[in-house]
């Protein structure tokens, strides 16, 4: 950390925007992903999410098994500058089974873009994660999606937005359909129309934009009069029983502004992109053990929300990703982590576009840089100049699937203990091992069954190392903690077995409901507790 001026770093902090994509699965959040790259200057082209569509790829999905399959199987971090503004984009995956993962960089964002189908609204996933943002008083924005398409009626839409989430809506554009389709939106604030032409290259690149006033008479002739004539209702009607412009409410987390739009065809992105940096708030306080840590405190602090194993294959290099939360960070800074008390040096700091890197001297509250890590730190570690500060509210879930995991070369097995070693340690999976006489047999466990398929796929592309899986029956799993006598008598009853974390933790699985609640009600003094201790 350096000494500078308070000034210096009021302006670093005023210009960061640090934020997260939420979505149920298939909304089109890499698509949006990409056409914000695409509009931030940070790419040129921007690349097809489905593997079958192009040979291009979306630039957030860099892992191998995502550019096969389509989806976001990793969060991953996108960083650019853009009018001003530093912005770190933290994309997420969409699937519930890689909960772990998106929670956790959720924590590390100020702010959210929650995204939706214009024909589905509020998914059951979206609600998951919104749930999420609300306990932390998080700002949301809306982008309503494939608004190129027939949808639900907007105002219906929003009515049923606000209804189901309790949250205040206020569209800031508003579509405007004739019959051609989707041809822009009117921006309510500027009290104008946007008008987008079509591309023949699928959005690959910025469309062009048209922009005329509303109250100008030309707008009948381009859009049509009865469309306008709609338009303009639809229009009075939101000003006049709508919730109005309130930032303190936007900042709190009650009221989402509200935009239109397609990521597909890039309708609707950059006015979107424009308010939301200009609106959305800059690096927020951090809640820590025994205070509240403050952007604007010199003392260097941050916390370790991933880590990512072979993002170079070729280097076996591992790379902890860092959020800044106060101070001002320089490359070789040292810093103390909580957890040990000891102190290390931050060497080769890194900012990153996905697997894209670039070497960085400096780094300032809401930034997210990462730092080689030989397996030292780990998800949710603390990091500060004092080494006093343990920040809290990075969560950690008990598994519901468990497997063992079984290779046909025994030779391998180092390869194969190294290879779940590194991906418990980036919280890929979670790895315990049950006792036997043979030695300690690992145990997988998932939130979700696709970290099954990205374990295998990884141990083998990554470690070479070919696995199976053989199912647990068990569903419900707690650590224990007590005397050992107490948690060997409970041990021995059906439908559970006992296996131990990585330090050395006891933890019990259970093949369903019944069989927790009749250990607990046997249990005694012992303590059952759904994160480990």
């Amino acid at each position: 950390m350096t000494d500078e001026p308070q000034e210096a770093l009021g302006e670093a902090i005023a210009r960061r925007r640090t934020f997260a994509i939420i979505s149920h699965p298939d909304a089109g959040k890499t698509t949006l992903t990409e056409k914000l790259l695409l509009y931030g200057g940070a790419i040129h082209l921007a690349g097809s999410v489905k593997a079958r569509r192009a040979a291009r790829h979306a630039t957030s999905d860099w892992m191998a098994l995502e550019r096969q399959r389509g989806i976001s199987v990793t969060s991953s971090v996108l960083q650019f500058a853009y009018r001003g503004y530093q912005v770190n984009l933290l994309d997420t995956p969409g699937h519930a089974d890689f909960s772990e993962d998106t929670y956790r960089t959720l924590v590390a964002a100020d702010s959210a873009v929650m995204l939706l189908d214009n024909r589905r609204g509020v998914e059951e996933r979206t609600r998951q994660l919104f749930d999420v943002c609300k306990m932390r008083r998080m700002p949301i924005f809306t982008f309503v999606n494939k608004c190129d398409r027939p949808g639900g009626n907007p105002l219906q839409l929003v009515s049923d937005v606000e209804a189901d989430l309790g949250l205040g809506i206020h569209p800031v554009t508003w579509p405007i359909v004739n019959a051609a389709g989707f041809i822009g939106v009117a921006d309510r604030r500027r009290r104008e129309v946007l008008l987008f032409g079509k591309s023949g290259d699928h959005g690959a690149t910025l469309v062009d934009t048209r922009c005329i006033p509303l109250d100008e008479a030309s707008l009948a002739d381009a859009i049509g009069a009865e469309t306008l004539h709609t338009l303009r209702d639809e229009l009075d009607l939101l000003d006049h029983a709508g919730h109005p412009w309130d930032e303190d409410a936007i900042r709190h987390g009650t009221l989402s502004p509200m935009f239109f739009g397609s990521a597909l065809t890039n309708f609707g992105v950059e006015p979107f992109l424009h308010d939301f940096l200009d609106h959305a708030p800059g690096p927020l306080p951090r809640p820590a053990e025994d205070r509240e840590v403050l952007p604007t405190d010199t003392e260097l602090t941050g916390f370790v929300f991933k880590i990512q194993a072979n993002m170079d294959p070729k280097h076996r290099d591992r790379i902890a990703f860092v959020r800044i939360c106060s101070g001002h960070f320089v490359a070789g800074a040292t810093a103390i982590l909580a957890r040990t008390g000891k102190s290390l040096r931050l060497v080769q700091p890194q900012q990153f576009l996905a697997r894209e890197r670039v070497a960085i001297e400096e780094a300032w509250p809401g930034d997210v840089i990462g730092v080689h890590d030989r397996g030292t730190l780990r998800v949710s570690d603390s990091l500060s100049t004092s080494g006093t500060v343990a920040f809290t509210g990075i969560p950690r879930f008990a598994p519901q699937f468990f497997a063992r995991i079984l290779t046909s070369d025994p030779l391998r097995r180092k390869h194969v203990d190294t290879g779940l070693r590194q991906l418990a340690e980036e919280g890929a999976v979670q790895v315990f091992y049950q006792d036997s006489v043979v030695g300690p047999i690992p145990i997988v466990g998932a939130v979700g069954m696709l970290q099954f398929d990205v374990l295998l796929f990884r141990l083998e592309n990554e470690y070479g190392v070919p696995c199976k899986l053989e199912p647990l029956p068990y569903k419900k799993a707690r650590w224990i903690r007590g005397p050992e006598d107490a948690i060997e008598a409970l041990t021995e009853g059906r439908a559970r077995m006992r296996l131990f974390d990585a330090k050395g933790g006891s933890i019990l699985l259970f093949e369903d409901e019944w069989a927790l609640r009749h250990a607990m009600e046997q249990s005694g003094k012992l303590e059952f507790l759904e994160a480990a201790p």
